[in-house]
């Protein structure tokens, strides 16, 4: 199967550090050349692949701020296109934009929901449905207005996360600082938990994070360490007691939630969106539904098994597994398009 997949351009492919739609087209992209697949990943100049790379964009927009988004966006996605009657499948992972292309090509084309940033993109969704194929990454995330081939959720290279059975007793938030994230939240908690907390992700809201988080930062009991790459994400997700997410927005999926109990590292989290469909609740973390309840699921979190924890990942969110559901899928619509 020739299969052409569409990264988003917003940082390299695999992300440096930051780019969680990116690594999820990066491990798709490298799991299904493993398995015997032609892919062409199409993604920035400066991505690493085993398959094939077509670039047009020299680098991620986030990450050299003379390029304008919308203009190498426009590139890159027509670049694709142009040559879509090549591929006997496209996977769009740049969300909604690459619909409007769709009426260009034949082929089939498979688009990865990463979630709704509002429901003014619905339309566009709307418009196409029924046209191209939609894969949503948790229950949670559906849109009734849309008709979904399959929830596929997200997985992870297991290789890439080393089980901790003795951790420290630091709490940890991991995520973009950012109001939906809940950094202010997870610093309260910690505080009024008496523990150190390290804050790791990148500032996403420069204003929230000067009004809520930056008062708080005393190198002492509460940390800021700034966007880390794969191999620091994994030591600190490791070596801490409790993942704190208590995200205050309808979280479509949450990778950090499973690469932290791949860890062996549990997680307490505010009870929204996809969180009941990754935590085990009193198995592989706390699903919590107010600051009381986080700030006493702190107190009880050694109840939890971390060995369990690594499990739950090992049996539903390896990469293995994605790719598996994926290769499913695209079958399922070329026996489609055959009949």
């Amino acid at each position: 199967m020739h299969i052409a997949m569409l990264s988003p351009i917003a940082w390299r492919t695999p992300p440096q550090h930051y780019g969680p739609w990116e690594n999820v087209a990066s491990l798709l992209t490298e799991g299904l050349v493993a398995c015997g697949h032609d892919v062409t990943l199409f993604a920035t100049a400066d991505s690493q692949t085993s398959g094939t790379l077509h670039a047009v964009c020299p680098q991620g927009y986030e990450e050299d701020r003379s390029l304008i988004p919308k203009v190498w966006e426009c590139l890159h996605i027509s670049e694709l296109f142009e040559h879509a009657d090549a591929y006997d499948m496209i996977h769009n992972h740049f969300d909604f934009l690459p619909l409007t292309y769709t009426g260009l090509t034949t082929a089939p084309v498979v688009t990865t929901i990463h979630g709704f940033s509002s429901p003014g993109i619905l339309p566009v969704f709307k418009k196409y449905n029924g046209k191209v194929f939609y894969v949503s990454i948790s229950d949670a995330d559906r849109s009734p207005d849309l008709d979904y081939i399959k929830t596929i959720h997200h997985g992870i290279d297991i290789k890439q996360f080393d089980f901790k059975p003795a951790p420290d007793d630091t709490l940890l938030f991991f995520g973009r600082i950012h109001n939906d994230k809940g950094a202010r939240q997870a610093i309260e908690i910690a505080k009024a938990c008496n523990k150190k907390l390290i804050l790791a992700g990148i500032i996403q809201d420069q204003a929230y994070y000067d009004q809520y988080v930056a008062p708080h930062i005393d190198n002492d009991k509460v940390i800021y360490i700034g966007s880390v790459g794969p191999v620091k994400r994994n030591r600190l997700l490791g070596k801490t007691s409790t993942l704190l997410h208590p995200i205050q927005f309808d979280e479509p999926f949450g990778l950090s939630v499973i690469e932290s109990m791949a860890c062996g590292t549990p997680v307490i989290a505010f009870d929204r969106g996809s969180m009941p469909e990754l935590i085990e609740n009193g198995k592989s973390g706390f699903l919590v539904n107010n600051m009381e309840e986080a700030i006493e699921a702190v107190t009880r979190i050694k109840e939890i098994d971390r060995a369990y924890c690594r499990r739950h990942v090992e049996q539903h969110f390896t990469v293995d597994r994605m790719i598996h559901e994926y290769i499913q899928v695209y079958e399922m619509i070329l026996d489609s398009e055959r009949s």
